[in-house]
């Protein structure tokens, strides 16, 4: 799936709402002009949202799991659930991606259900924010990767490298 508009008035209702909050909570701003995640992702500047395929599902989790401690964040309707921790290797079995581990982090991930990947560098209620969204078949992040903050709110500077190599790497892979 790319982050590409099921018709040209829901990217005009997505391109409103986003007018109205640029720097807000994608899913709240969705949730606003009725349209996915996905679509609100599509209308954002140019290179704000860069997609790679879910066939790269491995290596971008291997990457991201040298990073150190990462947020991990949930978002359905009814929770937003933060987790910090450093990614788990993970392997496959069963028919899903498992995370076990010495982190926080752990559990089981439907990877057939992902059929794109973000990587998301926008303006989040004033402050730069990067983070990398595994997308489903719904438009819907299944979950997100977030380069972590240091105590003065800034970007952890050596995360925020790696963020940037990867998304380069999967645009022109």
């Amino acid at each position: 799936m790319d982050l590409a508009t099921n018709s040209p008035e829901r990217a005009e209702r997505a391109r409103a709402a986003l007018a109205e909050k640029p720097d807000g909570v994608v899913e709240a701003i969705a949730a606003r002009a009725d349209v996915t995640p996905a679509e609100i992702l599509a209308v954002l500047p140019p290179g704000a949202a860069v997609l790679a395929p879910s066939d790269r599902f491995l290596p971008i989790w291997q990457d991201m799991a040298g990073w150190g401690e990462v947020l991990m964040i949930v978002h359905t309707e009814d929770i937003v659930l933060e987790v910090e921790g450093a990614l788990p290797e993970g392997s496959e079995g069963h028919g899903w991606f498992n995370i076990h581990g010495d982190s926080p982090i752990g559990g089981h991930i439907r990877k057939d259900r992902c059929t794109s990947i973000a990587f998301v560098d926008r303006g989040f209620h004033g402050r730069r924010s990067c983070s990398v969204w595994f997308m489903n078949e719904d438009g819907r992040a299944m979950f997100k990767i977030f380069v972590r903050r240091d105590a003065d709110k800034a970007l952890l500077a050596d995360q925020l490298l790696r963020f940037e190599a990867l998304r380069e790497a999967m645009a022109t892979a």
